[in-house]
């Protein structure tokens, strides 16, 4: 230890036994370097006793100095951080200086606050260097490598200076190869891409289309006969099924020309709904042929009626069409609005049932 830290911390000791002897006055280090300073009694008038050789005005320069110290290295930060800046070390030799010539304990202080941002700073910025050390900078690795291989820059002065334009010598890849060699312990193998000797490449084989087999007559001539006649099939049902549901409406019509007839009393089977959708379908191709319309009447309930060609033919030139939806839910509340019961198309089933009863009757009165 030198003999200034000598001197500081026998002062330190006579301060403390100041204050166990019940001296007025504050210490020296508790007074801390932020209060002012312009005398050098520091104690009051019973502080401590001054070395004889101590100068006050010079105590007052070095803690100047000190507090300049300090607020440089709070201010200068973020510049001391930086690894290629080296103003942190000319902070610590400036403080190595003035702590030569400190003989009291509030210099001391002051040296013990710079030393402790100093500590923080260094601690800080060693490991800043330690993360710094572990990235990898892809252009810079980039431009050692070329260096390394013997790139020659051209110089140009309507090129950009981020654009590097030059020329590679012809060993600089053997160059680049012979230095990697050391980062392997296994030799390359050597290996000839084409085999072991030269040889011509094979020739091509020509591609040699199949022939797709031709369908025999047979079949061209029984799959359309097949679709068409199931195609006919089903026309002719639907057309059929159009045509009955069109006498119905027409007899309904005739009895009573006056009253008219609630489209949802015509199609609704209060029995199926299933039957219900099939009779919506097939009478909206009476709708789309012309042969019914359908007329909201005063009460703005959908109505429908056979139409006659000539004296309808007005009405049916304008024309509108519109998506009609049902659900079982819609369905069930049409029944108990309209008080359904029934079915005014009555099924196809039941309809050649009533046709068989009717044609035993006949034979039964025959043989009566």
């Amino acid at each position: 230890m030198s003999e200034s830290r000598r001197r500081v911390n026998r002062e330190l000791q006579a301060d403390v036994g100041d204050q166990q002897n019940g001296m007025a006055g504050r210490s020296r280090v508790e007074r801390g370097p932020e209060m002012a300073e312009d005398d050098d009694a520091g104690a009051g008038p019973s502080g401590v006793r001054e070395d004889e050789d101590d100068n006050p005005s010079h105590r007052r320069e070095i803690r100047s100095k000190y507090r300049d110290l300090i607020n440089s290295v709070q201010q200068n930060r973020e510049d001391m951080l930086n690894p290629a800046n080296s103003k942190l070390t000319d902070v610590l030799e400036e403080a190595n200086k003035l702590f030569v010539d400190v003989s009291q304990a509030r210099e001391a202080v002051l040296d013990s606050q710079l030393l402790v941002l100093a500590t923080d700073l260094g601690k800080e910025k060693a490991n800043q260097l330690q993360a710094e050390g572990s990235l990898f900078d892809p252009a810079a690795y980039a431009e050692h490598l070329l260096s390394f291989m013997g790139f020659n820059r051209l110089e140009d002065e309507d090129d950009n200076d981020e654009e590097l334009t030059g020329f590679l010598p012809s060993d600089s890849w053997q160059r680049l190869a012979k230095r990697a060699s050391g980062c392997f312990r296994t030799a390359p193998s050597f290996h000839y891409m084409l085999g072991s000797f030269l040889s011509e490449p094979p020739q091509p084989k020509q591609r040699v289309e199949r022939q797709r087999k031709a369908p025999s007559n047979e079949a061209n001539r029984i799959m359309p006969l097949q679709l068409k006649k199931m195609e006919e099939s089903h026309q002719e049902a639907t057309e059929k099924e159009v045509e009955r549901i069109l006498g119905y409406l027409q007899g309904y019509f005739e009895k009573d020309p006056t009253l008219p007839i609630s489209y949802y009393e015509f199609v609704i089977d209060a029995t199926s709904f299933s039957r219900t959708v099939e009779n919506i379908f097939h009478t909206s191709f009476l709708i789309r042929d012309g042969l019914a319309r359908i007329y909201l009447n005063e009460e703005k309930i959908p109505c429908i009626a056979p139409v006659d060609g000539e004296g309808d033919a007005a009405m049916s030139a304008s024309r509108q069409q519109c998506v009609i939806s049902i659900s079982p839910k819609s369905w069930r509340e049409i029944i108990d609005a309209f008080q359904i019961t029934g079915a005014l198309i009555p099924a196809q089933n039941v309809l050649q049932q009533e046709t068989q009863m009717e044609e035993t009757r006949l034979l039964l009165s025959k043989d009566v």
